[in-house]
């Protein structure tokens, strides 16, 4: 087993069970659902902060998130392999990432593993607990897709919460 972290609107449950799911990086229209998971929190909430454009402390204020830690299946994972202009580039890449996917679920492949286009290199780098928090040591940040409906088990670690103000200079601006 492994552990994935995934934000959602508090209003809905953390994963998607049908492909009414807006496209997004590993997945184009109609291919749903594929349900990403961040390997940290801190990738889960820069995923969210980089997709809505957040950038400034201010615009925290508003927002109203469920983080949630959800049991992964183990193994199985198929590694993504693609020039780091479409990896961690803005929607425009989306066309070479989703084509990429597409082929490798032709493939067989049912669940992807790739760095996370969010979080800048060492983002995922965590805290210390010694005062003021200093970062722990760097690393970078990985998202898993599963694709398809899957039964898994969560827990609601943040519900209706704001995502750290710390984490804003990790992200990669889209």
């Amino acid at each position: 087993m492994r552990v994935g972290y995934r934000h959602c609107d508090s209003r809905f449950p953390f994963l998607w069970q049908t492909s009414a799911q807006p496209p997004a990086r590993w997945h184009g229209p109609g291919e749903g659902p594929a349900h990403y998971f961040a390997d940290t929190p801190v990738g889960a909430w820069a995923e969210f902060l980089r997709h809505e454009g957040i950038v400034d402390a201010a615009d925290l204020a508003g927002v109203q998130r469920s983080l949630w830690v959800v049991e992964l299946p183990a193994a199985g994972y198929t590694p993504v392999q693609l020039p780091e202009a479409a990896l961690f580039g803005n929607e425009v890449s989306y066309s070479a990432c989703q084509a990429e996917a597409a082929r490798l679920r032709a493939e067989g492949a049912t669940r992807l593993e790739v760095r996370g286009a969010a979080l800048l290199p060492g983002g995922a780098h965590g805290w210390t607990a010694d005062p003021g928090l200093p970062p722990a040591a760097p690393r970078d940040g990985w998202v898993w897709v599963i694709y398809g409906p899957f039964a898994a088990t969560g827990w609601i670690a943040v519900q209706a919460g704001t995502p750290p103000s710390m984490v804003l200079p990790l992200v990669r601006p889209l």
